[in-house]
């Protein structure tokens, strides 16, 4: 699932010419960011905020609950990716003092 995922995002920045792609509904530019951190990511309401170098998206400023849940997510779809992989496998009882 993560691979489809890493799969379509290429896809997409392949597809973009000039343009680029900004994956942010705040943007601000480095000088911002310089000279008002917190103010920038406050900026964004929770959510992250593209930080532009020339106009063009250098990097994403993500608050840290927001980081958390992305990790999070990421982190269910690489189990339920494993789950699905095993589901058919046989079951294998144990008790917790054989082990």
């Amino acid at each position: 699932m993560k691979d489809a995922i890493i799969g379509a995002i290429n896809n997409a920045f392949n597809s973009i010419s000039m343009a680029h792609l900004i994956l942010a509904e705040t943007t601000a530019s480095v000088s911002e960011l310089k000279k008002d951190p917190m103010g920038t990511v406050a900026a964004g309401e929770g959510f992250p905020v593209a930080i532009l170098n020339r106009n063009q998206p250098a990097f994403y400023c993500v608050p840290a609950k927001a980081y958390e849940a992305l990790m999070n997510k990421l982190e269910d779809m690489e189990l339920n990716a494993i789950a699905d992989a095993r589901q058919g496998q046989a079951i294998v009882k144990v008790k917790l003092d054989e082990l």
